[in-house]
């Protein structure tokens, strides 16, 4: 289920789901060994799931995003804002798909921004399983080495709900923003 979570979240335009927390809790869940899967297993389906989602969501921006922009009397959607995206990926592409796969929302637009922005796809492909794989990896890694401090194991499911509660901060403040928008408007 966890590789089907990172799968959605990182190429299907899904920015709600918890990534980050749930590679972290899978990490402490080896380690105190209610998960059996071996740790290096889990990183490597972990970041195959990540990059999967990650060439999913360049071909739905690929494919959806020059359509959307195209209409004439859009006043969010214009062309112009495609060629500036292009710009962007040919400028920042390869820092702002690894740096971004560590912000919770960026993570999940970003690609499509890539295909939408037609960055070419051999260094995006690159790029974003280096992402992928210190995304995915290291924050289970870092999960599983925290699980083996005692303090840890012994109060694992308080902790796991803390940082599902944490992961769900940004969330919270996003909904907020664009309720506080809406209602300006």
């Amino acid at each position: 289920m966890v590789l089907i979570i990172i799968f959605i979240e990182c190429g299907l335009l899904i920015f709600f789901l918890p990534g980050d927390s749930l590679l972290f809790v899978t990490g402490l869940f080896i380690a105190t060994g209610a998960i059996t899967v071996p740790l290096w297993l889990a990183c490597l389906l972990l970041s195959l799931a990540a990059i999967a989602g990650n060439v999913s969501g360049y071909w739905i921006g690929r494919a959806v995003g020059p359509p959307l922009f195209s209409r004439p009397k859009s006043r969010l959607l214009k062309a112009e804002h495609i060629d500036k995206t292009h710009a962007f990926f040919a400028k920042y592409g390869s820092r702002a798909l690894i740096l971004g796969r560590f912000v919770p929302v960026v993570r999940t637009f970003i690609t499509a921004m890539a295909g939408v922005g037609k960055m070419d796809f051999r260094p995006y492909l690159t790029f974003s399983a280096i992402g992928g794989v210190l995304w995915a990896a290291g924050i289970t890694v870092l999960g599983y080495f925290l699980g083996t401090i005692e303090f840890v194991q012994k109060n694992i499911d308080y902790i796991a709900i803390v940082i599902v509660a944490i992961s769900l901060v940004p969330i919270v403040i996003e909904w907020r923003r664009s309720s506080a928008e809406t209602n300006s408007v």
